[in-house]
């Protein structure tokens, strides 16, 4: 028969150690090791000591053995709630691949932002424009302009103006006349 420990059930005990063998992240398994080490007697201060955690993270779990709720090791999940589904995968990528003047915008090119304001409108979720850049890498997507696009822009944008046909010691002729030279940079 299993050793009794001081909060856990025979049963509770042996699913937490059968828990241990799976690949668990290591705030997962921390959890459990934290559960198990508090049914063993051990003190906060050394549960802390060794697992290396914080007196907050073990005083939360050692609670949650005292109090038989040891099975809730996994309800509360790590990190932020995930926001981002297939729907507003495809979207923005629907958007990111079509001008934004499309969808009534006075400008050329998505930025992170405007995408991340778009799809909060559309569909409801918020996203920062940092994660709007993450998934777009993900998908092979930038909001930037690529290195053939820029230059096409710079040559039809950034034309130069060049003062030409100045005769040198002629008469003042005020009818300057200019010549538009593209130039690469």
């Amino acid at each position: 028969m299993d050793k009794q420990g001081l909060y856990l059930t025979a049963f509770q005990h042996k699913l937490l150690l059968k828990s241990l063998e799976t690949d668990l992240r290591p705030e997962y398994r921390r959890r459990i090791e934290i559960i198990l080490l508090a049914d063993a007697g051990q003190s906060q201060t050394e549960i802390c000591e060794a697992l290396g955690c914080s007196q907050e993270t073990a005083r939360h779990w050692m609670t949650i053995a005292q109090t038989g709720q040891a099975h809730h090791w996994s309800d509360r999940p790590m990190g932020r709630p995930k926001a981002v589904n297939e729907q507003y995968l495809t979207r923005l990528q629907e958007l990111a691949s079509h001008s934004p003047r499309e969808y009534g915008y006075p400008f050329e090119r998505w930025t992170a932002q405007w995408l991340s304001k778009h799809l909060a409108k559309e569909l409801g979720i918020k996203v920062s424009a940092c994660h709007v850049n993450r998934l777009l890498k993900e998908m092979g997507l930038s909001t930037r302009q690529t290195r053939k696009a820029e230059q096409e822009t710079d040559n039809t944008q950034n034309s130069r103006i060049m003062i030409s046909n100045l005769l040198p010691n002629s008469e003042p002729n005020f009818r300057w006349s200019l010549n538009f030279v593209k130039t690469s940079n």
